[in-house]
């Protein structure tokens, strides 16, 4: 069957067709992708703007056009923690059903890293054992852990990269300062969800997700020969610390000139890296390996298994 992915996120809208059925690997055949960051459009109430709901509508409106002309035969479409959060989510939520005939399911931060491990899980198979997942959104970073493809544990935090920057660093380029107070904020948020893995056994295999994650190891990583046809991209912490500072210095408008780094990912890299550096020293992580597969892909997986 043909599959569409519409991912509503806090950075992007983003459309993913696929073929697909039940033990087979899904090959995408089309991407729509808009840039909202939804998070500049937050009011001091939460909501989401007038200007930031048409933004919205206007994109979940061409990825509809994109869907009917990829000749779909089920659409998979789902909001994240923006829409979830925004005081007014629920009337959006209605509005772009009645707009544009999409009606989103909205993820709760859980599922999201419920979903993302099992896309990782499939990735890496069996003989990864034990991983342990970092994926870092526009709005928040999730981490999970386990052995099978339901994780044992999975956490969603409020550390996104979009969010993290508007929070914490108003500057273009952000201050030394600025960057400092994020770092302090993530590493207390993300040591009051130490706990919850302290029970369980701890990793064999340690994995990152996301674009923003596959930017940086771009940027700060390397790449080696993998299984098959496919390149196996790490990352170490020492390579990405090497790199905030330089990174921080940078005007955003000239980060694009960087290897890895977009325009759509630009302005929200720098605190994408200072939670991810303080997410890896805070499970005393030194490398990780970068996931080609992520959230979409766990959609897919988990409807294809339904119809297995």
């Amino acid at each position: 069957m043909r599959l569409g992915v519409l991912d509503v996120g806090s950075n992007t809208v983003h459309l993913l067709v696929v073929d697909a059925h039940p033990g087979a690997r899904p090959i995408p055949t089309a991407s729509n992708k808009s840039v909202l960051r939804l998070m500049r459009y937050l009011e001091p109430d939460g909501a989401i703007s007038p200007e930031g709901v048409r933004a919205v509508l206007s994109a979940v409106g061409e990825a509809a056009r994109a869907a009917r002309e990829a000749g779909i035969d089920e659409l998979l479409a789902f909001a994240t923690s923006a829409i979830r959060e925004a005081a007014n989510g629920e009337h959006l939520l209605d509005l772009v059903e009645r707009e544009t005939g999409i009606r989103l399911d909205v993820l709760s931060g859980e599922d999201e890293a419920r979903l993302t491990f099992l896309a990782v899980r499939r990735w890496y198979g069996w003989s990864a054992d034990r991983i342990l997942l970092f994926d870092i959104g526009g709005g928040s970073l999730e981490i999970a852990l386990g052995g099978d493809e339901v994780p044992d544990v999975a956490r969603s935090l409020p550390l996104g990269a979009g969010r993290s920057t508007i929070a914490f660093l108003p500057d273009d380029p952000p201050s030394v300062e600025q960057v400092g107070r994020l770092r302090e904020h993530a590493r207390r948020v993300i040591e009051g969800a130490l706990g919850d893995f302290r029970a369980y056994v701890g990793p064999d295999h340690v994995v990152g997700s996301s674009k923003t994650i596959r930017s940086l190891a771009r940027l700060a990583g390397w790449t080696e020969d993998g299984v098959g046809s496919s390149g196996r991209a790490m990352l170490k912490l020492k390579g990405l610390d090497d790199w905030i500072p330089r990174l921080a210095r940078i005007p955003a408008d000239a980060r694009p000139a960087l290897p890895g780094i977009t325009a759509d990912r630009t302005f929200q890299i720098v605190a994408g890296a200072v939670v991810l550096s303080e997410a890896m020293r805070a499970f005393d992580v030194d490398e990780l390996d970068v996931s080609p597969w992520a959230l979409r892909e766990g959609l897919i997986l988990r409807r294809l298994d339904h119809l297995d």
